[in-house]
């Protein structure tokens, strides 16, 4: 549905619809496992941000409400993907 959708308090990676239910995904890529893996980036004060943007793009959205939302984390790692589902 968007992808890099940004407003002045921050942007969000991905947003889709799978089935009736609204995903919002973070991708975090890293090169190496130095700083820990990607899905660490992703701590507490990220998800605060993530929810934030979540319900202003909600509400600035015309479409119909979803029956469920999801927040996902995609952790990218070279060529290796691992998609975490409900992360949050």
């Amino acid at each position: 549905m968007a992808r890099n959708w940004r407003c002045r308090d921050g942007e969000l990676d991905v947003i889709a619809r799978q089935g009736r239910s609204l995903v919002f995904c973070e991708v975090k890529t890293r090169t190496s496992t130095a700083f820990g893996v990607p899905a660490e980036a992703v701590n507490h004060q990220k998800r605060a941000r993530i929810r934030r943007l979540a319900a202003r793009w909600l509400a600035e959205w015309d479409g119909p409400r979803p029956r469920e939302i999801r927040f996902d984390v995609a952790a990218v790692m070279g060529e290796q993907v691992e998609l975490i589902e409900g992360a949050f």
